[in-house]
Formats: C-alpha cells, structure tokens, sequence
C-alpha cells in the first residue's frame, strides 16, 4: 500500500525550495547539481528527489511559488494605485533575492512547457503595472507605455542587487522614492 502524503509536506516542500534557490542562485543554475542543493537544504539527495523528479522540476516549482506569490501581492494591490503596486512589490521581493535571481537569469533554461506558466504571471504583472501607469498618464499608450512599464520593473527589479539590509533606505523607504521617482518621470512623459 502507497504511503500517504506527510503532514508537513507542504512545509518542507518550502524548505526545499528556499535552500535549493540559495544554491542556484549562488552558484548558478547551470553549474548547480541536485547534490549540491541537497547538501545546502541538509537533506540526503534521495530526499529531494522524493519531492522532485529532477532539477528543472525543482526550478520551476521555485519559480512558480515565487511568482504565484508575487502575483496575489500585486493583485491584492491592484485597486490601490501606482504607489500600492510598487510596495506591494518590493515587500513581495523582500527575503526572495535568490528566487528573484533565478527568476531573471535561469527561467529561461526551462523548457518552452515549463516556461509558459511562468512567462504568463509574468504577463500579467506586466498588464497590472501597466494599467496602473495609464491611470498616472492617461496619454501613454503602445511602445511608450511599454517602456514606461519596462522601466518601473527595470527600478525594482535590481534593488536586491545593490542594496544592503541595515544600511541606507529601507524596502518601505525605497519604495516611497521609487514612486515619487516614477510618478514625476510620468509626469514628464
């Protein structure tokens, strides 16, 4: 008789992910290995591949949770303006620097059936952000509004890169200048 699915399955799904993204991050997607990734989750390798039946599993399981997430934050935001959508944002990214990493540079690693549900949230991230910028200027429209959109995500996009916690302005602080930033780029547009 199959074993049933354990209690805190879901919880150590999440582990997994989080450590497996510090690795990949870390160390690159590319040249990462599924021991590599067991070893920085502390689990044996047969562990990991109870829950995943191979390193792109791994990924785009990875990937999905942290844009699914990222998804509902900017969805529950969506009807509170341009300045929602940005913190919204930067709060999403907050302690996902490795899923945003992998996110920017291994999606496409994927194979195309893999990478289509991911390159749809991203879609519609896109679409919210863009929705909100028209309601800023209402005369942005095709190419224009795309850079518009491009550029907002292109700000948030690296914050994990440069900045460092505990020093200099906070995700919530940031978040406030990137939108001054924004709405008065915006507004010269």
């Amino acid at each position: 008789m199959p074993r049933g699915i354990a209690k805190d399955h879901d919880e150590k799904r999440a582990a997994l992910r989080q450590g497996a993204a510090r690795y990949f991050a870390k160390n690159g997607y590319d040249r990462a290995s599924m021991t590599g990734a067991a070893r920085e989750c502390g689990v044996s390798k047969a562990l990991i591949y109870h829950y995943y039946d191979s390193k792109e599993d791994l990924l785009f399981d990875i990937l999905q949770a942290h844009l699914s997430g990222l998804s509902d934050s900017v969805e529950a935001a969506r009807d509170n303006g341009l300045s929602s959508l940005i913190h919204a944002i930067l709060a999403a990214y907050s302690d996902a620097d490795a899923e945003h990493k992998l996110q920017l540079d291994a999606l496409a690693t994927l194979p195309p059936e893999m990478q289509k549900p991911l390159i749809d949230l991203q879609r519609q991230l896109v679409t919210i952000m863009s929705d909100a910028i028209v309601a800023e200027n209402p005369a942005l429209s095709g190419d224009r509004l795309r850079a518009a959109t491009m550029t907002v995500f292109g700000i948030l996009n690296w914050f994990y890169m440069w900045n460092r916690p505990g020093k200099g302005l906070t995700r919530t602080e940031y978040a406030d200048l990137a939108t001054d930033f924004v709405r008065g780029g915006l507004a010269a547009l």
